[in-house]
């Protein structure tokens, strides 16, 4: 009986790269025997077994013991093996099987690796700010290539203006009219504010970066994000950053393309000071910029550039300055276009901050289906955004497709998804969901 396999996982020593841990496991004598007891641990797709030694026989019971060392990881699987009396066993949840587990029979453990409380199955309220509230009675100051509503009430621009330039009339929404909302917001149940970007950029979503050291001074001031963050935490509520590390605006003091800064930036001369902040290929020897998709007012930053990773990761760097201004976290912008290796220093600068800061990320398929360690290292990401599950859910309403929803629900819930036959997902699922 599986009630009669008892077994324990103790850490022994712990460190920042792994847990070394003792097994122990614990079974009737009876008139069986037991051999070969192993906990057999899957990392991704690889199985690593662990021997448990027979440590003695004491009142009926028999002991096993081995150690292991395991690795910072956000999820292990988990069984163990034996043979009773010559037979081949398994261990696996609570049953007792004779086949060799399948992912969704096995345990799960984590090491070194916390989801923070305050995230779990809270409600969250994302604010595009331009577009929220003007709680600002000063008036803007009007600012090189950017349009100003004179009313709320004004129809937005849709497409390029005159000049052929996209997304730059602002409402003149900012962190003031969000604190004026703040009980508002409350009464809805939210326990967490996601904001989009806030510092200084030219599009009025303030995606394309001009000066990450400051709010952008239509939306406030610092002084008025650590207003924000001071109020919120009276009302029992967090606020996260959208953090857009992988590529900065053109019209920015790093890039400078248009000369609206003082300083000299990488666009100016590609030996400046930012230059190296930029990823770059060269065509007959000359040096140009990549950009994001091909967009020229996005140029592509150099995650393995020391420069710019001190820069944003460092201590002292950006991550910190925000932090200080009393942010509870981070939402990453393309977050699958960042490497692994970036993504896990975001996470050290972000645990630096705050032990339960919390990093979501954009990311649109489902991660488990991708090889990337966003989160199964343990190093990276808490959480994504489940862009699959929204979609499908929108088009469920909006067009009634029941296959799209039926298969992202199989998917996110089963992870032998791919190996199905669809139309037997699709027909199985309907039939549930109705």
């Amino acid at each position: 009986m599986s009630s009669d396999f008892l077994y324990n996982i103790t850490p022994i020593e712990k460190s920042a790269d792994g847990n070394k841990y003792r097994i122990t496991v614990e079974l009737p004598l009876d008139i069986y025997w037991y051999d070969d007891m192993y906990f057999i641990i899957e990392k991704g797709n690889e199985k690593i077994p662990i021997k448990l030694n027979h440590k003695e026989n004491k009142d009926g019971i028999i002991y096993f013991e081995g150690e292991a060392f395991l690795e910072t990881r956000a999820i292990y699987r988990y069984y163990f093996s034996y043979y009773k009396d010559g037979k081949l066993c398994f261990h696996k949840k609570k049953d007792l099987v004779k086949h060799n587990p399948i992912r969704d029979e096995m345990f799960k453990m984590s090491v070194n690796y916390e989801v923070p409380d305050w995230a779990k199955g809270k409600i969250m309220y994302h604010i595009f700010i331009d577009r929220f509230r003007r709680g600002s009675k000063d008036e803007m100051k009007k600012m090189s290539r950017r349009n100003i509503h004179k009313s709320w009430d004004e129809e937005m621009q849709i497409g390029p203006d005159k000049d052929g330039l996209w997304n730059n009339d602002f409402y003149g929404g900012d962190l003031r009219g969000i604190v004026e909302k703040l009980d508002y917001i409350k009464s809805l149940g939210v326990s967490i504010l996601y904001l989009s970007p806030i510092v200084w950029s030219q599009s009025n979503h303030r995606y394309d970066t001009s000066d990450y050291e400051n709010v952008d001074p239509y939306a406030g001031c610092n002084d008025d994000l650590k207003s924000l963050c001071r109020e919120a935490h009276k009302r029992g509520m967090k606020v996260i950053l959208d953090a857009v590390f992988n590529h900065t605006g053109s019209d920015s003091k790093y890039f400078n393309k248009f000369g609206s800064f003082d300083n000299e930036g990488a666009y100016q001369n590609n030996k400046s000071e930012y230059a190296s902040f930029y990823r770059k290929h060269y065509v007959n020897g000359e040096v140009h910029y990549d950009y994001w998709w091909g967009f020229d007012n996005l140029p592509v930053c150099d995650g393995n550039s020391k420069t710019w990773r001190d820069y944003i990761l460092g201590e002292g760097g950006i991550i910190d300055q925000w932090f200080n201004l009393g942010i509870d976290g981070l939402r990453l912008d393309v977050a699958d276009e960042l490497t692994d290796d970036f993504i896990e220093g975001i996470r050290v600068a972000v645990k630096r901050n705050k032990e339960d800061g919390f990093i979501l990320g954009e990311v649109w398929k489902n991660p488990m289906r991708m090889n990337r360690e966003y989160i199964e290292s343990g190093k990276g990401m808490d959480s994504v955004m489940n862009y699959p599950l929204i979609d499908a859910l929108l088009r469920y309403f909006k067009y009634g497709d029941v296959h799209k929803l039926s298969y992202i629900i199989n998917d996110i819930l089963n992870e032998n998804t791919p190996n199905y036959n669809l139309n037997e997902i699709y027909f199985n699922i309907f039939n549930r969901c109705v």
